[in-house]
């Protein structure tokens, strides 16, 4: 009988929901929108377990005694108004139940502990090349690696300089305008988002923002080097303050995941594009939607901008890269075509990474095929294609002076190339490897 009891206790108990599983991904889905750091409504932050459980200006967010008194029910329930989540269709029956059972089951925190492992990484084969970016001095090159990231001396002739982070993938990396700081965006998939903020004089992590429960992608540093903008799988784009890391809004106006994005020239727009297929120009200062700047056509990947001026180039599942102007005589909420520039010539693949050189006169063009394209930006005519690669491209990079064009992808391998022909200069895999890698 006792053996029966035990065994009872210990089936409720497994089946009680989780947090981390259950919880979070549906306060994500319909809550944070509104009850985040940015924004706060009612004093109440559900992006971590710790926000939740302080609760908000209505007191406790749950009483794990009484559930059913508990206000997060009461306000999912109807109970209170407005029935949360405000604005749409209420919750189903069986989420509210997950929440009611959750907390009476003493609402525990269940979210895996994350610790920051200092060993450096150990590579078997080269990994994938996600992000490369020259210093503004020209000196160096970042190439991102796995939980890491590597600054390379653009000679070769000293080891790399690794600076390790919590991030399992580094996606995306930018500069600040001086020099003083290197950004980078990625994650660990299915866990966390996370944006960094690193000294390049230290090589240290200044501090770091956690966000959602997946990889981020496309960071990029605003030219006043004051916010970051960062795309997320949940379709939305966060944007934090870059000496403090404090999320100052997220926008939803996307309908599928953001894959990059880029401020204007004086840092007081930004554009994010998605694959939803737009590219949507946002106030920096409010989060405002102002307009999307392009005619929608296909899922959008890249995007990059003119070094001075307004202007972007995007490119994605279509492998057409289109030249738009941010700028038109009058908004137009329903995107036309009205600032198109150019369409240039179709590439082998989706194109999957953009730079447009310092000196303007060039764009790269990297795609699922193995080399990268340069065209001249006022003809939209072919200049060379950079050949070598085994595989994809994901990453591009011009030089401060134009005068080098850095790629990476799939095959794990940092190309070099000389902008005037597509000559290759020097090539090598970021990362040392192990003694019997293959």
């Amino acid at each position: 009988m006792r053996g029966s009891l035990l065994l009872l206790v210990a089936l409720s108990l497994s089946a009680a929901p989780s947090y981390y599983r259950e919880i979070q991904p549906l306060l994500q889905k319909h809550c944070t929108g509104c009850h985040q750091p940015a924004s706060k409504a009612s004093g109440l932050d559900l992006t971590t377990y710790s926000d939740f459980l302080k609760g908000g200006k209505r007191g406790p967010a749950f009483l794990t005694d009484k559930p059913d008194d508990s206000i997060t029910l009461r306000y999912l329930t109807a109970a209170i108004q407005p029935r949360m989540p405000l604005g749409k269709d209420a919750l189903p029956d069986s989420d509210i139940a997950i929440f009611r059972d959750w907390i009476r089951a003493g609402a525990k925190d269940d979210s895996p502990t994350t610790t920051l492992d200092t060993q450096p990484t150990v590579y078997l084969q080269p990994p994938v090349i996600n992000s490369l970016r020259f210093s503004p001095d020209g000196k160096s090159i970042a190439v991102s690696g796995n939980r890491e990231i590597l600054i390379h001396s653009i000679d070769g002739k000293t080891p790399p300089k690794r600076l390790q982070g919590k991030a399992e993938r580094i996606l995306s990396l930018a500069y600040s305008m001086d020099g003083k700081l290197l950004i980078a965006g990625g994650g660990t998939p299915a866990q966390f988002g996370e944006v960094q903020i690193w000294d390049t004089n230290t090589n240290t992590q200044l501090r770091a923002a956690t966000l959602t429960s997946d990889t981020v992608f496309g960071a990029s540093l605003a030219p006043d080097s004051s916010r970051i903008a960062v795309g997320c799988s949940d379709n939305t784009v966060h944007v934090f303050e870059t000496a403090t890391a404090k999320e100052l809004y997220k926008i939803g106006n996307h309908e599928d995941w953001v894959l990059s994005t880029i401020f204007g020239a004086d840092s007081k727009r930004f554009v994010s594009v998605s694959r939803d297929r737009a590219a949507k120009i946002i106030d920096a200062n409010s989060g405002a939607f102002l307009e999307n700047a392009n005619l929608l056509k296909t899922e959008l990947y890249a995007i990059a901008r003119h070094p001075s001026k307004d202007i972007i180039v995007i490119g994605g599942e279509d492998r057409y890269p289109y030249v738009y102007l941010l700028d038109r005589a009058r908004n137009m909420k329903i995107a036309d075509d009205s600032t198109l520039v150019r369409r240039i010539e179709r590439q082998d693949g989706p194109i999957t990474a953009l730079d447009w050189s310092p000196d303007s006169k060039l764009i790269a063009i990297g795609s699922g095929s193995p080399k990268v394209n340069l065209y001249n930006t006022d003809t939209g005519a072919l200049i060379a294609s950079c050949t070598g690669h085994a595989a994809g491209i994901y990453t591009v990079a011009f030089s401060p002076d134009s005068a080098t064009l850095a790629t990476g992808g799939f095959d794990g391998k940092v190309r070099l190339y000389s902008t005037k022909d597509c000559s290759l200069t020097r090539d090598f895999i970021p990362v040392p490897l192990s003694a019997g890698a293959q």
